[in-house]
């Protein structure tokens, strides 16, 4: 009776695997038209397929990718204050979907070669995160639009227009969230501001400029100087130096993120300017960056964290259902705030001048 049942019941993905000799991982990616089978085989699974008569169903898609996800994470940024917290997000959120993570790391802000990266591609991953400034380098994305694997990208702004139109873009409104510190600056009663850009490959650094630029414009009699950084904060020493070298001086200095605001009032306590009595420092991303030295920073709170995992949620979203892809992907925009520590102060009356 038994025997007679499971004759009778519906083929699966296991035996189609037996039939053909190979995994249940291979035939998986037969199914889903994913790379990394050579034609031989491919052609195997599919003489199984149609000798079984097996008909794949969404749910047991979903199940079976999510047995044997392998999932590929490209990073390299200068702030290692973000990366820890990326790096965490990625993390948590792959253990909870029984994923395992292949990391491939470049340096310095700088892509891993082409050959590292099209390895990773011809291992047989499912599908691949990247965290900025790679989530927009032209060098990772033209390996990446090649292997057309699904990809999710944290921080990138409009990366269909490098041709991966079904990316998946997980990021912070990042040009009203620096309107909103220039504003709270300029509400403080600043109107002499410095700011500090990012790496200039990362549109986030032009919308975060622009976002400043806003605000200032709106406001008659603010004076805006603008030093360059790359988010290192090798990069906030030197733009910390030159603005405060200007004359007259910022009273308020806006830094992209944590370790370049971290790295300006550093400066300022070697030029003995006191933080925020004689100086204002606010930075962005809010992280353990912004804590770690005194006074804890004001700053801009993008949840990397949050953003990481809803990008790798989402990408095996993707990769479970693959009939959903769209051909073109709407950004993800989750929300930011401001922090408020002690690195900003109002800026103190004039004294008149004796008579």
């Amino acid at each position: 009776m038994k025997e007679r049942a499971g004759r009778l019941r519906s083929p699966t993905i296991i035996d189609v695997a037996a039939q053909a000799g190979v995994s249940p991982m291979t035939v998986s990616r037969v199914i889903n038209d994913r790379p990394g089978v050579d034609p031989q085989t491919r052609a195997g699974v599919q003489d199984a397929i149609r000798a079984l008569g097996y008909t794949p169903n969404l749910a047991a898609r979903s199940l079976v990718t999510a047995a044997e996800l392998k999932i590929g994470v490209i990073y390299s940024n200068p702030s290692a204050a973000f990366m820890s917290d990326f790096l965490t997000g990625v993390f948590e959120e792959a253990s909870t979907r029984g994923a395992r993570l292949i990391l491939l790391k470049g340096e310095n802000g700088r892509p891993p070669d082409q050959a590292a990266l099209e390895d990773l591609v011809a291992s047989g991953i499912s599908g691949l995160i990247c965290a900025p400034p790679l989530s927009e380098s032209a060098a990772v994305l033209d390996v990446l639009r090649k292997a057309r694997v699904p990809v999710a990208a944290v921080g990138a702004h409009g990366i269909g227009t490098l041709g991966i139109e079904d990316a998946i873009c997980v990021r912070i409104d990042d040009r009203l969230a620096a309107y909103e510190m220039t504003r709270r600056l300029i509400d403080l009663g600043h109107r002499r501001l410095g700011f500090v850009v990012g790496n200039p490959d990362q549109v986030a650094s032009l919308q975060r400029l622009d976002g400043f630029y806003a605000a200032v414009r709106e406001t008659g009699g603010v004076r805006s100087t603008i030093a360059q950084g790359d988010f290192s904060f090798a990069s906030g020493l030197a733009a910390g130096d030159q603005l405060l070298q200007a004359n007259p001086a910022p009273t308020a200095i806006f830094a992209s993120n944590d370790d370049m605001a971290a790295a300006v009032v550093s400066v300022a306590h070697r030029r003995h300017l006191d933080v925020p009595g004689e100086l204002t420092v606010v930075g962005f991303d809010d992280t353990t960056a912004a804590v770690m030295l005194w006074p804890p920073l004001t700053t801009v709170h993008q949840p990397v964290r949050r953003l990481a995992a809803e990008a790798l949620g989402l990408l095996v979203s993707e990769i479970g259902m693959p009939s959903r892809r769209s051909g073109k992907r709407a950004d993800h925009v989750l929300p930011h705030a401001i922090v408020e520590r002690q690195s900003t102060a109002s800026l103190p009356l004039e004294t008149p001048p004796a008579e």
